[in-house]
């Protein structure tokens, strides 16, 4: 697979900041879950991609033959494994989002129905 390029990542990153000024205008809640689902799908989110990604990083970085066998590296790959760690514990957002589905549908459902205007 041919490595994506800096310029790849950094789009993706501008996307990201786009959707969140987006965010910021308070859209409708059922646009804004649907624009986040994908980035917190419980199997391909970025809480999953970021974790395999920085699991990734470390073992490349350990396993390089150039990279210095030092405690201090030890200590910053152990770095990147734990934020691994961290955000792949964040993958269960996706249920989030479905609470507050059904929160917003139940409370769409108890909204009085609007009568005959004068």
């Amino acid at each position: 697979m041919p490595a994506p390029a800096p310029g790849d990542i950094h789009a993706a990153a501008q996307t990201l900041a786009r959707l969140t000024e987006y965010l910021r205008e308070n859209p409708e809640p059922a646009e804004a879950l649907g624009l986040i689902e994908p980035l917190l799908d419980e199997y391909t989110g970025v809480p999953v991609q970021l974790a395999d990604a920085l699991r990734a990083l470390a073992r490349a970085v350990q396993e390089h033959p150039a990279t210095p066998h030092t405690i201090e590296t030890d200590l910053l790959v152990q770095e990147l494994r734990t934020a691994a760690w961290e955000q792949a514990d964040q993958h269960t957002l996706h249920y989030v989002l479905d609470d507050l589905r059904g929160l917003y549908r139940k409370a769409l459902e108890t909204m009085p129905e609007c009568g005959p205007c004068p």
